[in-house]
């Protein structure tokens, strides 16, 4: 069992974080929050190109046929650089949710367009902060019902939508966000360089997502998948500020000496330096599980997606701490990293729930 990437792999990461560094810088995230625009179009068109968004899909639907472990480097490199577009929606979610229960006329129809970035893609689950029962309901192929908040619902073409029939069973289903009965509202969020909308369905077209039977184990197998790819965000998200920490405390001076030089700003990034490497081996067990579609997939799944959360959080907080305690403002790149800690906390599901996941599934397993 190797936990360690390949050459190929830390090639792609490589070339992804050599990318980014030149593409996403913290003036391309701050273009964002200065402007109207959802996301950095441009950015998002040269990932397009380079093939990410394809890298996952299988060759015979127009993808490059590669894996998951291809995609968690990726994904902590887009981490790291806390590129504003909206890959995670489209690829961890909407995509991942056709290749899984797309039936063959479903795949042939949205799996080439999500590959060349025709397509914006999203997951509606959310119906609202804390709640977790599903309320929207379809009834002779229309939806009815409200979700949020949904990651870039705004900007996205469709949407994968958990509703009930008129018999109570849940299923997942594809709505087209530009088509009759359905309004978008942007919300206000903690991140706006990552934009979450309420999408008001009334009477809205749907198609059920092909073999999506069971629409409650449908989703959590998804977010499963998508809490490893989420943790190698925050993963890299984590190493970056922590990195932008220590270059400052490294820079400044107290007393004459630099910061970092005194010992409770070294028990901190000790502290830091504990946490991501935990968080980082969980979600490398995680990576690994996903790629072979390993039983233990669940457990490692929640067990990355709370100790990346955990790490995230702590290092971001303890770095506005290292640069000075600065209080609550955009004016300092630091604060970039908090606030993407914080939506990525709840983006598919709060701590708690993916706490009390790990407790269950602890259970289950014994």
């Amino acid at each position: 069992m190797n936990f360690e990437f390949s050459e190929d792999q830390l090639f792609i990461r490589d070339q992804a974080r050599n990318f980014l560094g030149q593409e996403s810088t913290a003036a391309v995230v701050r273009s964002i929050l200065d402007n109207p625009e959802p996301y950095h179009q441009p950015l998002w068109q040269k990932i397009v190109d380079l093939g990410w968004t394809a890298m996952a899909i299988p060759e015979a639907y127009g993808g490059l046929g590669l894996g998951y472990l291809e995609l968690c480097v990726v994904a902590e490199e887009l981490g790291r650089s806390l590129a504003p577009v909206p890959f995670s929606s489209s690829v961890y979610l909407a995509t991942e949710a056709i290749k899984a229960w797309g039936n063959e006329q479903q795949k042939q129809r949205y799996l080439p367009r999500l590959a060349a970035g025709e397509l914006i893609g999203t997951l509606a689950s959310s119906e609202g902060q804390g709640a977790l029962e599903v309320n929207a309901t379809v009834e002779e192929g229309v939806l009815q019902g409200v979700k949020l908040p949904v990651p870039d619902g705004d900007v996205a073409d469709f949407a994968v939508v958990i509703a009930r029939d008129p018999n109570g069973d849940a299923g997942l289903y594809l709505v087209n966000l530009e088509g009759p009965g359905v309004q978008r509202r942007v919300l206000a969020s903690m991140d706006p360089s990552r934009s979450q909308a309420q999408l008001t369905f009334a009477q809205a077209p749907v198609e059920r997502l092909g073999e999506s039977e069971d629409g409650c184990h449908a989703l959590a197998e998804l977010l499963d998948k998508a809490a490893v790819l989420f943790a190698f965000e925050q993963i890299g998200g984590s190493q970056a500020a922590m990195d932008m920490g220590i270059a400052y405390t490294r820079e400044r001076y107290a007393f004459g000496r630099p910061v970092a030089s005194f010992q409770a700003i070294k028990h901190k990034f000790a502290d830091m330096f504990v946490a991501l490497e935990l968080a980082r081996a969980n979600a490398y067990y995680g990576a690994w599980a996903l790629s072979c579609d390993a039983p233990d997939l669940p457990l490692a799944a929640a067990t990355a997606r709370v100790s990346a959360t955990d790490a995230y959080y702590q290092i971001t907080r303890e770095n506005i701490q290292a640069h000075g305690g600065m209080g609550f403002t955009w004016e300092f790149d630091c604060h970039l990293y908090y606030r993407r800690a914080q939506l990525l906390s709840v983006a598919i599901g709060s701590q708690p729930q993916w706490k009390d996941a790990v407790a269950s599934r602890l259970l289950d397993a014994a």
